[in-house]
């Protein structure tokens, strides 16, 4: 079952750990969500106006990132000025229904964990 893969300097050896550390990054889940959510390509400053919170570097960073694994595609139109759009891979699609799992369990959990984290943080301040 050996594979042939481009090694994430930080998990070099460890295929899941090499894929999950892209995906796990800070806006790749939202720029995912954003493409998802629009149904149709998005042009840069559309995916940006979504996530207001995202730099254009990192947006930048996330966009390449995403489309070397093949989850989102860039289209360059040749127009003055050039036309750029992004939009879901059929393997960007097929990550969906995992993706909608992880935010509704993330949904139904939120009060619980914050309440634990709260707790932890009483008990830690009372040692």
């Amino acid at each position: 079952m050996s594979k042939v893969f481009i090694k994430d300097p930080i998990f070099p050896e460890c295929p899941i750990r090499n894929v999950l550390s892209r995906i796990s990054g800070k806006w790749a889940l939202a720029v995912l969500y954003t493409l998802n959510g629009s149904g149709e390509p998005m042009r840069f400053k559309e995916i940006e106006k979504a996530n207001p919170d995202i730099s254009q570097k990192m947006l930048t960073s996330t966009l390449r990132g995403l489309e070397a694994d093949g989850l989102v595609s860039r289209t360059v139109y040749p127009e003055m000025p050039p036309r750029v759009e992004y939009a879901l891979t059929e393997r960007g699609q097929s990550f969906m229904p995992v993706m909608r799992q992880l935010l509704d369990w993330a949904y139904d959990n939120l009060h619980d964990i914050v309440s634990d984290r709260e707790r932890y943080a009483q008990k830690e301040s009372e040692q």
